[in-house]
């Protein structure tokens, strides 16, 4: 039988799930260069880390379902700051009260894969997974590539829980490099099913929700009149026109020649071509750079799977 800790944390005397990110600490510099040192500027990983926590802001007391290394930090970083309501696996069958590397393991809940479905089809799960493929209404495919499905060009996961997963739950991707062949007009095989075949579900999608795409250049979403996929913001040093030039279709909002000087200012709010604005992602906080680097990820591994880009 499996004994669950009754140990309640200890809370802190001034709460950490503030609202509002500039609570949590004074940004630092918008430039992503640094060591990973306690005062280094944010990297781009750390961006990404956090670009994936703010996809759970506002979520409240739901399922946190991160897949890879950058969504498990950004989720354990989301529940350490402005939502400590989430709800974190251990992966097996226990919720954790608090996360990896915050102190002594604490359990707070007991929660075998039997009652996963009483949960999951509800919409109280928010899932953030990988694509090999996305389109622009944000169908995925991680289960093959190339169109005869009989004699793929590869073989890949196979659609797995994703078509339930965006029928179901609000769903995220993460992306670790952004290009053409990810971001395709057309997915060889829907895994993930996006806002057009949604559409056409009726009460069956009640659910369905594509919320964020970011990826190592980007965030980007559907908050668009026809769910077409947009661009949200640009990593600070990444211009509007590398990402045009990485992702297959067309983006909602953009003019389709997008100058190659859209380039970052960084004493600027915006990315612009003259055309299209576009923001910048923010930057961690002090504070959440300091659980990045201290408490969730004191070995870097972000780095490796992120690492930083080439000095202009």
């Amino acid at each position: 039988m499996t004994t669950v800790a009754s140990k309640t944390p200890e809370m802190p005397e001034t709460p950490r799930n503030l609202a509002n990110p500039e609570s949590l600490g004074t940004p630092t510099t918008p430039t992503p260069r640094g060591d990973g040192t306690p005062n280094a500027p944010a990297t781009r990983a750390e961006i990404c880390v956090a670009a994936c926590a703010d996809a759970w802001r506002g979520d409240g007391e739901i399922i946190a379902s991160p897949m890879g290394l950058i969504p498990q930090l950004g989720a354990r970083l989301a529940r350490l700051t402005f939502s400590p309501e989430l709800l974190l696996s251990d992966g097996e069958s226990l919720f954790q009260a608090n996360v990896p590397g915050d102190g002594e393991d604490v359990f707070e809940g007991y929660f075998p894969y039997r009652l996963v479905f009483d949960l999951v089809w509800h919409g109280r799960r928010h899932v953030m997974m990988g694509a090999s493929q996305v389109d622009r209404y944000g169908n995925q495919n991680i289960s093959a590539i190339g169109a005869d499905w009989n004699r793929p060009t590869a073989q890949l996961l196979g659609a797995r829980g994703a078509p339930g997963n965006t029928i179901n739950n609000p769903t995220s991707y993460w992306i670790a490099r952004h290009s053409p062949k990810v971001f395709v007009e057309k997915v060889d095989l829907v895994s993930g099913v996006g806002y057009d075949r949604a559409a056409a579900l009726g009460a069956a999608a009640r659910f369905h929700e594509i919320r964020r795409v970011v990826t190592d250049l980007a965030v980007l979403d559907f908050e668009t009149d026809d769910h077409r996929m947009r661009l949200r913001s640009v990593h600070p040093g990444v211009s509007v026109a590398e990402v045009v030039a990485a992702t297959g279709f067309e983006l909602a909002g953009l003019d389709a020649s997008v100058g190659a000087d859209a380039t970052a200012d960084a004493n600027a709010s915006t990315y612009s071509d003259g055309a299209a604005a576009v923001p910048t992602t923010r930057i961690p906080t002090t504070e959440e750079l300091r659980l990045i680097r201290e408490v969730l990820d004191p070995r870097n591994t972000r780095n490796r799977e992120v690492p930083e880009p080439p000095e202009a």
